[in-house]
């Protein structure tokens, strides 16, 4: 560890992963460092197969690494980890519970009361857009509405870090860009530090502080850009000249990588 009084609010230190699989052994990551401080939103593209919700997984513990440790301020991840909220690209809500019982269910399995608990889905419904749907259950919501109410479930738990694997690439462009607006409104306001992985180059840009862009399989760090975009973001930001400038930078790395991916028989 670098600074053991101020440790990174995350950190990857020389981290790999091997699968077994049935017809042998595959490496998904190899030799990752990488730290992510507090309030950060990290952005993680890169081709399809090259690792980027593996690593998401080894953050959140649902994975343990091959080689290398992971760190949650300063603390090493060996388990599923509580402080890590993860959003799905399915919004794995209860279609028997309402929005307000899915947003409220990890509450209650804390067991707090149920006022309290209540009191807390309703501001984070709120948060959401999505009052007046309290009582609607999933078959009544868009593909939008449902990932909203994930994204609330989660804050309603209060996690140290939130995690999204390509939350919005089932979503058409419209309410795509919309939750991307709400996403960042989110991140300025609650200050979460966000891991969030995409194939979008336009989504990255708009989203992150930093952008990693990983190589193809096995995924390593390919290059690790600062995003200096002016806040707050809009559409508008995608006419500038520095948007176009980081696109171009971000496409050349992605293309070359997606290249060698396929030239090597990668996903």
């Amino acid at each position: 560890m670098d600074d053991l009084a101020n440790p990174p609010k995350i950190q990857v230190s020389g981290v790999s992963k091997v699968f077994q699989t049935p017809k042998g052994s595959i490496a998904a990551l190899r030799d990752i460092t990488l730290n992510i401080e507090n309030g950060e939103f990290v952005v993680i593209v890169g081709a399809s197969g090259c690792g980027k919700s593996t690593l998401l997984n080894l953050i959140a513990g649902f994975e343990r690494p091959s080689e290398g440790r992971l760190y949650l301020q300063g603390r090493e991840i060996t388990g599923i980890e509580p402080a890590c909220g993860m959003i799905f690209q399915q919004y794995a809500l209860f279609p028997w519970k309402t929005v307000e019982e899915n947003v409220e269910f990890g509450l209650k399995m804390k067991r707090m009361p149920k006022r309290e608990r209540r009191e807390i889905a309703r501001r984070y419904i709120n948060l959401v857009a999505l009052q007046g749907f309290e009582k609607s259950y999933p078959k009544a919501l868009s593909g939008g509405m449902k990932q909203r109410v994930s994204i609330a479930r989660a804050l309603a738990n209060d996690p140290e870090v939130m995690l999204f694997d390509e939350p919005f690439a089932a979503l058409d462009a419209m309410t795509r860009q919309v939750l991307q607006e709400q996403l960042l409104h989110i991140h300025e306001t609650q200050e979460k530090t966000i891991v969030f992985v995409t194939h979008s180059i336009d989504e990255a840009l708009m989203l992150s502080s930093r952008i990693v862009i990983m190589s193809a399989r096995p995924g390593r760090i390919r290059q690790d850009i600062v995003n200096n975009l002016p806040k707050p973001r809009d559409a508008s930001v995608q006419l500038s000249e520095r948007y176009m400038e980081l696109k171009r930078l971000v496409w050349d790395t992605v293309q070359a990588e997606v290249l060698k991916s396929m030239d090597t028989g990668g996903e």
